[in-house]
């Protein structure tokens, strides 16, 4: 199922058109693939969706809580970039989903669930390939 969100146009993609492209490229990867949203730096779904037929683990309000929670910890780790680099991405495992977390630039973030059994070497790789081809 594709939900489309209120559209904030940036640098890195400027039109429907090429967050529908992502979108579409991440979901046609891995049929493992949950969930992909483009995500604001105040955890505001930008454009994205869920694939159809899957069970959703947290309501509504708990996506909200999670996604704030990603980006929290985003900015958290990333107060030591100075030092050791800008971040390229985040993965944690759960018993259920996996959830990778990648900067589109420094306002923009993809957020992508998974099934657990993704191989994640394998996937990061291909989502870093995917929004570098963008």
């Amino acid at each position: 199922m594709f939900l489309k969100y209120s559209f904030v146009p940036f640098d890195m993609m400027s039109d429907d058109k090429k967050f529908y492209r992502l979108y579409n490229s991440i979901m046609n990867l891995d049929d493992r693939v949950r969930f992909v949203t483009i995500i604001n730096k105040s955890a505001t779904i930008i454009y994205g969706g869920q694939r159809e037929g899957i069970e959703n683990y947290l309501s509504k309000e708990e996506q909200k809580k999670s996604l704030k929670h990603v980006l929290d910890s985003w900015f958290l780790r990333n107060q030591f970039s100075e030092g050791i680099g800008i971040g390229k991405y985040a993965t944690a495992e759960y018993e259920k989903v996996k959830r990778f977390t990648f900067p589109l630039n420094y306002s923009y973030f993809l957020y992508i669930t998974t099934e657990p059994d993704v191989n994640s070497c394998s996937f990061v790789e291909d989502i870093l390939n995917t929004i570098e081809s963008f």
